[in-house]
Order: C-alpha cells, then sequence, then structure tokens
C-alpha cells in the first residue's frame, strides 16, 4: 500500500506508477534526502514533537540506509514513486513504526524544495571550483601570448591588430562574470524551505531555525507557500548555465575556425582531436564542436522549465516535477564541457607563425593612419577619408599601407612625413592603445595580474 493511501480504495495502475513516479532521475539526491530527514528528526525530537529515543532511532536508521546505498545493498522501487517515500520506506522496513514519525510536521513539498537546494549548494560549489580551473588556463595561455600579434575582426573581417593574450583576457572576462553569476546565484539557493509543509505551514511548534543551521542555509524561507513552490532558483541556475555555455559556445567557434587550415592559427592536440572514417588526413575539432552543440540542449533545459512554471497557481503542482530532469542536465553539461575544454584549450598550439603571415591583407593599420593624420591636425572625418582612399590605392596596387613609398603618402595628403612608417608599424599600434582595458603588453599584463588576485580570492 501507498504511504498516503489511506482515503484509497484500490490501487494505482501499474501505468500510472510508471507514468507518476520520478525515482528514475531524483534518486541521486539521496544523501541530500537523508541529511535533510536527519536535521528534521533532531529538530522533531529536541522540540519534544517526537521522544528524543525516536529521534536517535531514525538518525541511526537513516544513516544505516545511506551506507548501505552507498555499498549497493539498497533497492529503490517505482512503487514508492520518488527518492523521499523509498528512503521512508526502507526506514520503515528498518526500524519499524518508529520509522513512520519522521514524515510528522512535514510534506514531500517541502521536502524536495530542501532536497533540490541542498544539492544545487554543493553543485555550485562544484561548477565554481572547475570554473577557477578555466580562468587559471586563461591566465596562463594569455601570460605566454603577451606579445602575439594577431589580428582582431568585427564581421569576421580584419578589424585592428590586437595580442592574443589581450584575446584570451577577453574570455577571461566572460568566464568571471560567469563565476559571479553562480555566486549570486548561490545566495538566493541557500534558503531552508523545511517547515512550509504542503503549502500552510503547521500546527507543530518547530523550530526552523535549528534545521537550517544543522544544514548550512543562511535564512529560513517566509512564506510558506512560496516555500513549496518556488523553483525560482532553479531557473536561475540553469540561467547561469546557459550564458555560460553561450560564452562557451562562442570560444569554442572561434577555436574551431583559428583550427582550419584557411586560419592556421593554432593546432589541436592529437588527444583531444578526432579523426574521419573515410578521409584519412582529417584531424576534427570535435570536443569544440560538441560543446558548441551541447549549449542548445542547455538552452533547451531553461526554456522547458521556464514553460513548465508559466502557468502554474499557487501552490505545489505536479508539474514541478519535471524541474529536477533539467536542473541535473544542465548542471551535467556544464560540468562536462569544462572537463573536455580546459586540457583541450591548455594543450592546443600556437602556431606564431602562421597568425604573423596572417596580418598582412587587412589593413589593420588603417585606423592608424586616420589616427596619424588627426593627430597632426587634420579633422578625423577628413582623415578617416583619405585613410579610404588609401586602402582603394593599395588594394589596386596590390600593396599594404607600409609599403607605399614617402611621394605615395605625399599624394594623398601633404601632412604624411616619414614617421608614418614607425607609426602604423603593427607592434606600436598595438603599444599605443595602452588606456585602461587596451591591448597594450603592460595593461594586459596588469589585467592578467588582476586576474590571479581574483583567482586566490575566489572560494
Amino acid at each position: 500500500m501507498k504511504l498516503w493511501g489511506g482515503r484509497f480504495d484500490k490501487n494505482t495502475a501499474k501505468a500510472v506508477d510508471d507514468f507518476n513516479a520520478s525515482i528514475a532521475i531524483d534518486s541521486r539526491m539521496y544523501r541530500q534526502d537523508i541529511e535533510g530527514s536527519k536535521a528534521h528528526a533532531a529538530m522533531l525530537g529536541s522540540c519534544g514533537i517526537i521522544a528524543a529515543g525516536e529521534a536517535e532511532a531514525i538518525i541511526n536508521g537513516l544513516d544505516e540506509i545511506l551506507a548501505d546505498i552507498e555499498a549497493g545493498k539498497a533497492e529503490f522501487s517505482v512503487e514508492a514513486e520518488d527518492i523521499h517515500m523509498n528512503i521512508e520506506s526502507l526506514l520503515i522496513a528498518k526500524i519499524g513504526d518508529t520509522g513512520k514519525k519522521l514524515h510528522t510536521a512535514r510534506s514531500r513539498n517541502d521536502q524536495v524544495n530542501l532536497d533540490l537546494r541542498l544539492y544545487l549548494k554543493q553543485d555550485i560549489h562544484t561548477i565554481q571550483g572547475m570554473l577557477k580551473l578555466l580562468l587559471k588556463a586563461l591566465l596562463d595561455k594569455a601570460e605566454e601570448n603577451v606579445e602575439t600579434i594577431m589580428p582582431g575582426y568585427t564581421h569576421l573581417q580584419k578589424a585592428q591588430p590586437v595580442t592574443m593574450g589581450h584575446h584570451f583576457m577577453a574570455y577571461f572576462e566572460m568566464f568571471k562574470r560567469d563565476a559571479a553569476r553562480f555566486s549570486d546565484c548561490l545566495g538566493r539557493v541557500d534558503l531552508m524551505t523545511l517547515g512550509s509543509c504542503a503549502l500552510a505551514g503547521t500546527t507543530y511548534p518547530l523550530n526552523r531555525d535549528m534545521v537550517a543551521k544543522a544544514l548550512g542555509f543562511s535564512a529560513v524561507s517566509a512564506n510558506s507557500m512560496d516555500g513549496v513552490s518556488d523553483r525560482d532558483f532553479a531557473v536561475e541556475f540553469i540561467s547561469c548555465c546557459a550564458i555560460f555555455m553561450m560564452h562557451m559556445s562562442r570560444f569554442c567557434e572561434e577555436i574551431i575556425i583559428w583550427n582550419t587550415s584557411e586560419f592556421g592559427y593554432i593546432e589541436m592536440d592529437d588527444a583531444y582531436s578526432t579523426g574521419s572514417s573515410i578521409m584519412p588526413q582529417k584531424k576534427n575539432p570535435d570536443v569544440a564542436e560538441l560543446i558548441r552543440g551541447k549549449t542548445g540542449r542547455v538552452y533547451g533545459d531553461l526554456m522547458a522549465l521556464l514553460t513548465v512554471m508559466k502557468g502554474l497557481p499557487l501552490a505545489y503542482n505536479k508539474d514541478m516535477q519535471e524541474d529536477k530532469e533539467a536542473v541535473f542536465d544542465a548542471g551535467d553539461t556544464v560540468k562536462a564541457c569544462m572537463e573536455a575544454f580546459v586540457p583541450m584549450f591548455l594543450t592546443m598550439k600556437v602556431k606564431k607563425e602562421q597568425i604573423r603571415q596572417n596580418l598582412k591583407g587587412g589593413f589593420l593599420n588603417a585606423t592608424d593612419a586616420a589616427d596619424y593624420l588627426a593627430a597632426k591636425g587634420v579633422p578625423f572625418r577628413s582623415a578617416h577619408e583619405i585613410s579610404g582612399r588609401m586602402v582603394s590605392y593599395c588594394i589596386l596596387e596590390n600593396k599594404e599601407l607600409d609599403e607605399l613609398s614617402p611621394e605615395e603618402f605625399k599624394k594623398f595628403s601633404e601632412v604624411f612625413e616619414p614617421d608614418i612608417y614607425d607609426y602604423i608599424a603593427l607592434e606600436n599600434c598595438v603599444e599605443r592603445r595602452s588606456i585602461a582595458g587596451g591591448p597594450a603588453k603592460s595593461r594586459v599584463l596588469a589585467e592578467i595580474e588582476k586576474g590571479k588576485k581574483y583567482l586566490h580570492q575566489m572560494e
């Protein structure tokens, strides 16, 4: 008989059992469920709601069940529906009727909310630890490439010279924001909702603060209806995952492009590449491509949960059972992608000579030529026009700007002097951009040092 079956005259159909059960998904929360139940039992005993000896028996029984589960000795059943009733059924089987007192003053509605919050607190800490490794990898690669001049792009067309170190530090900023977002999310996950019961709280004199302290929560929920029906924290977690994956996908897209023979900026390590079943010459960046693809999967998780929640009245509804699969999948995907990406990134070879060759042909110093004229008093809009006409001329003559003769420069403006060659040298174009946030070596190194301090302060 179901633990909730008192008012029913017949058993549920097997098809309903199979459809209704969530144990295949939520069984991974067994540890959180047991932790929450132990804290609840201890509080019930402390408050005199059940006898102290009964609370002790329940806690000892739960410890034994945890050991059985981790030793592979416990079996979960579909008939018990979910992790909560599976644990309770195992407890009753182990210690008898005393086990039936565990569920006093709580509901599965507040129990599952508690379990998911406990699970996400741990998952966010794990993700933050992996993010720290990713951020360190970016700092290491950036430091190795503070002098590796490469084209910066807009519209995927060569635009202005930057360094690869500066480019990597742009992703450092993105992933640093992701770390901050997960930390902010953790603050809203960190709320103890047990005691909300089904939706209206309880008449028992609970000590909710005692449970919160035992489980490491910083506060208790303020409204019992919100306590059981809130899934904002889960939506926010998946949103953090989705934004992170968007950044990861953008980075992987660039790595994929750079890895092509047309660009040739990098070469992937053999251990993080795959081959073709028919084309023997192929060396494919499958890790980066899979991460790019899995981004859509996490977006789907976010849209799934938003859609589940959008029409639900207060308070708990069975629809919310669909939350965990999306939450688990998003977190698992993020962790799997980081685990594969970091070593792939650290082992990829930067082909500096090839990058140097690819600096040609994009007129990366055209803006600097205009800035040169503006610095000598030519209005910038006029300087922009002159530089544009010089680019058109160079295209017709198959030349770079720095290959023009002094006489050719003079044809476009009498303001040009021999110092134009030094001014538009790509190294100098980069180094002159030494304002805060710029690609000059000194600025990038300063940001790397700030990044190292940031990592040291990360929890």
